[in-house]
This record gives C-alpha cells, sequence and structure tokens, in this order.
C-alpha cells in the first residue's frame, strides 16, 4: 500500500505527479510480458513458449558478460512464497503489497497483514515523505487552525503521519482482517495500455478475497472513509471538522489511491526500461 496522504491537505500537485509517470509508463507503445527478473535486466528476452534465444537488440559483440544467467521468476516465485515482496516504487516508496506474476498464491494471515502494514507505515522512507507533505502544507497554510512556526508546522507533521498510518492500517490490516479481504495488489502484466489501466483502476473496487474470489473492495472503500473521518474529527482544527469536509477527503483518498493502483501496475515496466538502459550504458565504449 505505500504511503497514504490526504490530497486536500496537501494537496494536488502528487496527483499530478504520478499522473505524470503514467503517462510515461504509457509512451512505451508495445506492451511487454512482465521480466520476472527482479535482478539485472536480462539482455534477451524469451518468446513465449520458446527457448531462450539471444534477442536481436543485443549489442554485437557486447553480451551480457559478467552476468551470470538466473532462473527466469526466481525471484517472483520467492516473493509468492512468502507472500509479499521487498520493491519500492521509483526505488524508494515501500510497495511491499504489489505482488508480479504471483498467480493463485495463499492468502496472507491476520498477522501478516499487521505486519507488513506496521513495516511500511514506519519505514525510513516514511519520515522524510511526510516532513515534506507537511512542509507543503505549511508554506500553503493549509489548515489554518495549526498556525505557522515550528509548532504549527510540527501539528502538520503528526496529522500526516498520522493521517496515512491510520488510513494504511484500515485499508490494509483491520477491515481486510474482519472481512477476510486479500489487501495486495496482483499486478496484470498482460494487454494494452489501456486495458491494464483499466484492470488498476479498477482494484479500487474490486479486490481477491481470502478464498481467491473477486469481491467489492470494502476494505478500501470503507477503510478509507473511516479513517478520514476519525481524522476528520479527532486531531485536525476544529474548523474544518464538518461532514463535507471529511467526504472530500475520503474522495481525495480514493482518488490517491486509484493514481496508486495504475503506477503499480506499470512500475515494473518503468523499472525494467531503467534498468535496461543502464546496462547498456554500461556496455556502450
Amino acid at each position: 500500500m505505500g504511503a497514504r496522504i490526504n490530497l486536500k491537505r496537501p494537496h494536488f500537485g502528487y496527483a499530478c505527479l504520478f499522473l505524470l509517470v503514467t503517462v510515461f509508463a504509457g509512451a512505451q507503445s508495445v506492451p511487454q510480458t512482465p521480466d520476472t527478473t527482479q535482478g539485472n535486466p536480462p539482455a534477451q528476452q524469451p518468446a513465449s513458449g520458446t527457448a531462450q534465444t539471444p534477442a536481436p537488440q543485443t549489442p554485437p559483440g557486447k553480451p551480457n558478460a559478467g552476468q551470470p544467467p538466473q532462473p527466469v521468476g526466481q525471484d517472483t516465485k520467492k516473493e509468492a512464497t512468502k507472500g509479499t515482496s521487498n520493491d519500492r516504487l521509483f526505488f524508494t516508496l515501500p510497495n511491499f503489497l504489489t505482488l508480479e506474476n504471483a498467480g493463485q498464491v495463499p492468502p496472507l494471515t491476520s498477522g501478516q497483514k499487521f505486519k507488513v502494514v506496521l513495516r511500511s507505515s514506519f519505514d525510513y522512507v516514511q519520515y522524510p515523505w511526510y516532513a515534506f507533505l507537511a512542509g507543503i502544507s505549511q508554506a500553503s497554510d493549509s489548515e489554518e487552525g495549526y498556525g505557522q512556526g515550528a509548532e504549527g508546522y510540527g501539528k502538520r507533521f503528526g496529522a500526516a503521519f498520522a493521517d496515512g498510518t491510520m488510513e494504511n492500517f484500515m485499508t490494509g490490516a483491520v477491515l481486510p482482517s474482519l472481512l477476510h479481504q486479500d489487501p495486495r495488489f496482483f499486478q496484470s502484466g498482460k494487454g494494452s495500455f489501456w486495458h491494464r489501466t483499466g484492470y488498476a483502476m479498477s482494484r479500487i473496487v474490486v479486490t481477491r478475497g481470502d478464498s481467491g474470489h473477486q469481491q467489492f473492495n470494502a476494505s478500501e472503500v470503507f477503510g478509507s472513509a473511516i479513517s478520514a473521518g476519525i481524522a476528520t474529527y479527532s486531531y485536525h482544527p476544529r474548523e474544518d471538522r464538518n461532514v463535507g469536509n471529511a467526504v472530500s477527503v475520503w474522495g481525495s483518498q480514493i482518488g490517491y489511491d486509484t493514481l496508486t493502483f495504475v503506477i503499480k501496475e506499470f512500475w515494473p515496466d518503468i523499472r525494467r526500461k531503467i534498468r535496461k538502459k543502464k546496462a547498456l550504458d554500461k556496455v556502450e565504449p
């Protein structure tokens, strides 16, 4: 699930950032079959149902020397076995509840759901992330009731951290445990750009149950609503405590999460492109 923010509180700039990245991913006009190797990018891709052969793109006389062949899907299988991943969006933000090419995997236990959300919510990256969001809120004087100065910044930082952590637990651990739903995002990796985008966006209302069947994503829809309501009526400024604000924050969270699902769907493609470019740069004279 990654870091959560209320777009109404520190703004829509991050939505624009994620949209730009999505457009960049969509610029890859030819859909690719996911590369299940999480390590060094291979210079050759096996065609479906055929033996591995060198791809024509491989620079002549410049094979991937020094890079021993790795079993296809080795890292993905390890991730599927333990049920979570060690991936990070943009090599930074925790993306531990996303699986690539996982197929049918055992459901997470309640303990596993809480453990992975705890791990991602208090990851070392989250602290500067929320500090950055609090700085933007401070600069724009969002939620004026917090005031300015060090005290105002401290309140904004605490509120941003609490908002994100609460939604993470509600949508990724508490309701998924109570409703027996799977909080993981299962990347499709197949079909056209628009097909994959539609699949990713649909995950906001459709999820996999612990039974393996598709279900209405009550954990996401109601979990974000509960967290928005608790935050609005507890530690946010008194003048902002109203139904309209809570509903607006809820809608912002749903919108942000939808964008995040789209990024999660295309992130492996972006990651492979980056690593492939680095590999080609190394072999070029």
